[in-house]
């Protein structure tokens, strides 16, 4: 098919290799030059050194390249299949691109908006055809990690969401359906690996680097919350939680961190400003964790709980299924397993009553147990047979 991109940054440009290795004709825009000629040159130095470690053959790579033509005019997105929007998180500059698209392209052309956290509904009520409008989150990097979250609108016809999961299903991805509420699956059920890190930090109950030792090491995920926020940037990963918290209208649950907005505001960013939670300049030495597994073993309990909470309440208020849900917690943030399947391990019984413990010690509605989490544990029974 031929796709449209607009927004040649990082997503905009691994979608357009994902798009491309597909056999795919990707027509790539950018309204920045600069921003387009830099996708350019990122492009081809992955395609040369897949080439060169042996993973593809030279004159694959230079036809996956030759797939990507790079315009300069929207106008180009004429004859587009599917057109998928990955710039800045602004909901009247994203509504501005989709009326300008409509205006240009065909009638039965999907529009879609990889948008991480605005409603995709409001994006397609600037929308004269906004049934053809679909949410199609993917997560960076995009030819890696292979989950894809599928967002219909209030207004999308079943078709074009059909059309989309075979799209994402025939280029090797694993789509997943979510409904358009706050954060759809992974952004939403995440946030208290960050922001219950950031309470247990807060509390003094113990520092950055002992909270990541109890994650990696008792609960064998991959990069502990501080390690990540500094990998993504705590001015994004700020951003993201303060728009969840607003949408959510405000829900303690969501509610951020005065710590991470500090670090922000002081541009101590991560990685990429050398200093975040951690110091990475040259000849900075980490900090050691406390290794008393008695310590370990609550961190990570706390924040398992307070994420298999979220998990339940996302399925209870449909906004995804059993499966997809675990799948999209496995497969968008690498976590070592679903969380309504952990949960069964864990134990529901405990799972509430941890909870219930935590809620009577704060007596904050940010520790209020799930509903579902509750009756299924009145009812005996779990999320899986």
């Amino acid at each position: 098919m031929k796709i449209g991109i607009i927004g040649a940054g990082a997503m905009g440009t691994g979608i357009a290799q994902l798009a491309a290795f597909s056999n795919h004709k990707v027509l790539l825009y950018d309204a920045n030059q600069d921003a387009l000629n830099r996708s350019r040159d990122s492009l081809l130095k992955i395609l040369n050194r897949m080439a060169e470690k042996g993973k593809i053959s030279d004159a694959d790579a230079k036809g996956i390249f030759g797939n990507i033509l790079f315009i300069e005019k929207m106008s180009t997105f004429a004859n587009a299949e599917i057109i998928v929007e990955a710039i800045v998180e602004n909901l009247e500059v994203k509504q501005s691109v989709f009326r300008e698209l409509e205006s240009i392209v065909s009638a039965d052309c999907i529009l879609a908006t990889n948008t991480s956290s605005l409603s995709v509904s409001a994006i397609a009520a600037a929308c004269k055809k906004p049934e053809r409008i679909v949410g199609i989150h993917f997560f960076n990097p995009v030819f890696l990690m292979k989950l894809v979250e599928i967002i219909p609108t209030l207004q999308t016809e079943e078709s074009v969401s059909k059309k989309a999961v075979k799209w994402i299903s025939d280029m090797g991805h694993l789509p997943v359906m979510a409904k358009d509420t706050p954060g759809f699956i992974v952004n939403r059920i995440a946030r208290p690996f960050y922001s219950e890190a950031l309470r247990i930090l807060d509390e003094g109950i113990a520092d950055a680097a002992t909270i990541d030792h109890a994650m990696t090491t008792v609960g064998g995920f991959r990069m502990g919350p501080f390690t990540l926020m500094d990998f993504i940037g705590n001015d994004v990963n700020y951003t993201v939680t303060e728009t969840v918290f607003k949408a959510f209208f405000y829900d303690p649950r969501y509610k951020p961190s005065f710590t991470q907005q500090r670090l922000a505001m002081a541009g101590y960013l991560g990685r990429k400003t050398g200093k975040g939670y951690y110091n990475y300049n040259e000849g900075a030495v980490k900090p050691e964790p406390n290794t008393d597994l008695e310590l370990l073993k609550y961190i990570f309990e706390r924040v398992l709980f307070m994420l298999i909470n979220e998990a339940a309440d996302a399925l209870m208020y449909g906004v995804a299924s059993r499966d997809d849900i675990d799948t999209a917690m496995k497969y968008g943030v690498n976590y070592p397993k679903g969380l309504l399947k952990w949960a069964d391990e864990m134990g529901i019984d405990d799972c509430v009553n941890a909870l219930d413990d935590l809620y009577d010690l704060y007596r904050e509605d940010r520790y209020r147990c799930s509903a579902l989490l509750r009756k299924m544990s009145y009812d005996n029974t779990t999320f899986y047979d």
